[in-house]
Parts: C-alpha cells; structure tokens; sequence
C-alpha cells in the first residue's frame, strides 16, 4: 500500500480486532473498551494528516500503547472504592484465559506490561515493540526480558 491512507471506515474494520486484543491483555477487560475507544479517537483526530497508508498498524498501535499506559499512570493516581479493587480486571470464570497468569501480568509496571503484551499476544518483533511504545529495541527487550523474569518469579 503506497498510496494515501483508506477512508476511516475501512481503516478501522481492518485493524479494530487487533487493537482490541492489544488492549485487553494490556489494561484489562474492564478497561480495554474505554482504551479502545480513545485510541480510534486519537487516531481520527490525526487520520486526516496522514500522507500515506503504509504501516499503518504500527501506527495504530503507537497510539494504543500510549493510551496503555497513559491509563495505568491514572490509574495509580485514582482512588478505587473496596468492592472494585477487589473485582478489577478479573477475567470473567468462563474465560478461556488462564486467571493466575492474568492476574500477574496484570501487577506488572506499565510499560513491562504493554512490552509483554506486543511480544506475546501480538507476536511483535522487538523493533516493532520499540516502535510501538517509542523507544529504542534495546528498551522493548528490556522491558519484555524484566517484566518475562518478573513474571516467572511470580509463578514459581
């Protein structure tokens, strides 16, 4: 694809599955909607500037890193009543996921979390995740290597 970019629409029926998957291993069930939503927002804002359609995936996914974990800084900043931190994020019990893994990948810090989350359910190269979270490679296998061993020593 080297000509302009899609209309939206197409745009957005082509890469919502994706982001959404994304996004839901990197802020939870019970955020991933919101997250979603503001990504596809952002993204609308800046569509009409775009000049080509190439890559646009990693585009997308520039902006839902971003919004990753510009929601866990705010999260850290929000008090959350008893009865939801009990209850947050928690994977519904049909869910095919395995609960225990979730529950760790979710106590990881923000940017380990959305690393691992490009790595593992994305299968995203390393220098694909630095571009995603803007970084360098170096830094995406950082954070996907530490939060990895985190994670291990939580399991074991």
């Amino acid at each position: 694809m080297s000509g302009g970019p899609p209309p939206f629409t197409d745009f957005l029926e082509g890469h919502r599955g994706m982001v959404y998957r994304f996004l839901l291993a990197a802020v939870g069930r019970q955020d991933a909607d919101d997250c979603f939503q503001e990504t596809f927002l952002a993204a609308l804002r800046a569509y009409p500037g775009l000049r080509n359609g190439e890559h646009l995936d990693r585009w997308i996914l520039r902006i839902a890193s971003r919004k990753a974990i510009d929601h866990h800084r705010s999260r850290r900043r929000s008090p959350v009543p008893m009865a939801q931190a009990v209850s947050a994020d928690r994977p519904a019990p049909s869910d095919p996921l395995d609960e225990e893994l979730w529950s760790h990948v979710r106590s990881l810090p923000p940017r380990q979390r959305v690393a691992v989350a490009h790595r593992y359910v994305l299968d995203r190269t390393y220098a694909e995740i630095a571009e995603a979270m803007g970084g360098s490679e170096e830094g995406a296998r950082a954070n996907v290597s530490q939060g990895m061993k985190r994670l291990r020593e939580q399991m074991a």
